[in-house]
């Protein structure tokens, strides 16, 4: 059996209300002069269907002469039954209960904005006369939830004007500066007369946008993206998305952004800002412009300082993007040295997004630059010239690899940020191109040893060699590499110079450090079969190398091993440890102690060693 039960209305409290906008919807008190400016520039643009007339805002902010602020416009105005009946529902539109106008002609969709001004004030004051006739209407609301409405005689004109004492709190949202410039963020290029009243007259806040009429004013789009970047851009590119109204202009940053950076787009609705900076409207590959778009089509959420993420805002930044995309195809056909100074400034910023977005790898890749043993090259070269590709992954093993590598080869550098991860994925952009790694042990191994007739020499060079450098726990391998100037090559893996840095650290650290970097080494020596060392490769087609085998002077050899040591590691750009920097001191002097016939100066080899 079902009881019936009357259906009753939720009772709301408006505190809370107030609470809940001021805490979670809205960032800050000051979005109540964004919401005042709305509401009147959506009456006016209902007043111009009415009867066409309308078209200004007036702004007296409180201050020694005016105990209030007062917004007044000249548009639709409201009777006192949509006053009693809207004002007192929060979460109706107007706009389209009333109006019943398109969408796109208004920027409130949610009708809470008027309660926005209970974080300034106590107390809200509307005055209004409506377009369709009648009388002027009076409605007082109160932050405790109650209101009352009125019928007055005043002979008010057609508009509506709201009125404002604001709470101790808030006294200086209300006066001149702030209003000023809250009034020129929101509603700068606004298509009405927006105007603030001050002891010397009236101020226009208005101007034409320069972003939306970029075609007729070049020199003021410009202007307007020299004020934005704080520099001039390095181009402009109209964005336009005629399906959601959405237009603007977005301004190729002359500076690379910080690391990390995210695009941002300077974003309006109908002309009204949304928000300074935001983050969706352009694809995140587009970090190189700072965008300012406008749309009559996009929703906002609730708080109006974002965009919903729907079906529209997808399409926006597909098409906007692709307009992007456009410029730079264009620009390479065009005027490719002007990409070449864009790739220059954004280059690493852009090799970060080609590795996870394969649409922007397959029309700049080839623009970007990558250094090579043939000097730096544009990858689109690279891939022209040369069939195979091999990189080092560290910019040591480049140093060191380089050295040795035959002149009709290329090797890459991919020790520089994201340039390994770009040379891999090259062949998935270019399916004739094969790329290969390679290793400084493996590539030592490549090389020729010396001709057999001269074997016997070269071992025996090798091990008196090694018996020098055992001190700077270096080993001597002897090789032929097509390279006469080179005498010799400081060879070590990755591994080895990590444990070389770590020995260096541990010289400049505490007990506690120390102690765990050796603990590191045990550990590392322990889970290897073989104990890596350092190598240094004699060239065997060197002259002084070969001239090495005949000098009989153990002091003599022992320095000019010790030189080619240090020449090899400074060749390599390693930096040198104490020991190596005394090592290098003591070899020079006792050379020329040596060739002045000075030989009591001499360091005799053993002690040396």
């Amino acid at each position: 059996m079902r009881v019936s039960a009357d259906v009753q209305q939720f009772q709301v409290d408006l505190r809370g209300v107030v609470d809940l906008l001021s805490r979670h919807i809205y960032s800050s008190p000051r979005v109540y002069l964004r919401e005042l400016l709305q509401n009147a520039r959506d009456a006016v643009t209902a007043r111009r269907e009415v009867d066409g007339e309308g078209g200004r805002i007036r702004i007296t902010p409180l201050s020694d002469t005016s105990p209030e602020f007062v917004l007044r416009d000249d548009g639709v105005g409201l009777t006192a039954s949509e006053v009693a009946d809207l004002l007192a529902t929060v979460g109706r539109s107007s706009k389209r209960d009333i109006f019943d106008l398109p969408r796109s002609d208004y920027l409130g969709q949610f009708g809470i904005g008027l309660l926005s001004c209970f974080m300034v004030a106590d107390t809200i004051v509307i005055r209004s006369r409506s377009a369709r006739g009648g009388s002027a209407v009076e409605w007082t609301g109160s932050a405790d939830g109650t209101f009352r409405v009125v019928e007055i005689d005043d002979d008010l004109p057609v508009g509506t004007s709201v009125h404002l004492v604001p709470r101790f709190d808030a006294d200086e949202l209300l006066r001149p500066a702030a209003v000023r410039e809250l009034a020129t963020s929101f509603a700068e290029f606004l298509p009405v007369r927006v105007t603030i009243d001050t002891p010397n007259g009236e101020i226009d806040v208005t101007r034409r946008a320069p972003f939306l009429d970029a075609a007729e004013r070049p020199d003021e789009a410009v202007e307007y993206g020299r004020d934005l970047l704080g520099a001039s851009p390095l181009d402009v590119i109209e964005l336009t998305e005629p399906a959601t109204g959405t237009r603007g202009l977005a301004y190729v940053l002359p500076y690379a952004p910080p690391p990390g950076a995210r695009q941002a787009t300077r974003m309006y609705l109908g002309r009204m800002l949304l928000a300074e900076r935001v983050d969706d409207v352009l694809p995140d590959w587009t970090f190189f412009v700072r965008a300012v778009v406008d749309s009559t089509g996009l929703a906002p959420t609730a708080s109006r300082e974002s965009l919903v993420d729907d079906a529209a805002l997808e399409r926006v930044r597909e098409q906007l993007g692709a307009g992007i995309r456009r410029w730079v195809l264009e620009l390479g056909l065009r005027e490719p040295h002007r990409l070449a100074q864009f790739v220059a400034i954004h280059e690493v910023g852009l090799k970060s997004l080609v590795r996870h977005d394969g649409e922007l790898a397959r029309f700049i890749t080839r623009w970007l630059t990558l250094e090579t043993t043939h000097g730096t090259l544009r990858i689109g070269d690279l891939v022209e010239r040369f069939p195979h590709v091999r990189y080092a992954a560290t910019v040591d093993e480049f140093r060191q690899v380089a050295g040795i590598s035959p002149g009709s080869e290329v090797l890459v550098n991919g020790g520089y940020l994201y340039d390994a991860d770009l040379v891999r994925m090259l062949p998935d952009l270019y399916p004739q191109l094969t790329v290969e790694a390679v290793d400084v042990t493996g590539e030592l191994d490549r090389l020729d040893p010396p001709p057999l007739d001269d074997r016997d020499l070269a071992v025996a060079l090798e091990a008196r060699a090694g018996d020098v450098l055992a001190a700077s726990d270096c080993s001597v391998t002897v090789r032929s590499i097509d390279r006469p100037d080179l005498a010799a090559l400081y060879v070590a893996d990755p591994e080895v110079l990590r444990r070389i840095d770590r020995g260096r650290t541990k010289g400049i650290t505490g007990s506690l450090w120390g102690g765990v970097l050796d603990r590191i080494d045990s550990t590392l020596s322990t889970a290897r079969d073989d104990d890596p060392t350092a190598r240094l490769c004699l060239n065997w087609s060197n002259r002084v190398v070969r001239a090495l085998v005949r000098v009989q002077d153990d002091a003599v050899f022992a320095r000019t091993v010790q030189l080619l040591y240090i020449q090899a590691l400074l060749a390599g750009h390693h930096p040198l440890s104490d020991a190596d920097r005394a090592l290098m001191t003591t070899a020079l002097t006792d050379l020329v102690s040596l060739s002045a016939g000075i030989e009591e100066d001499a360091i005799p080899f053993d002690d040396a060693l």
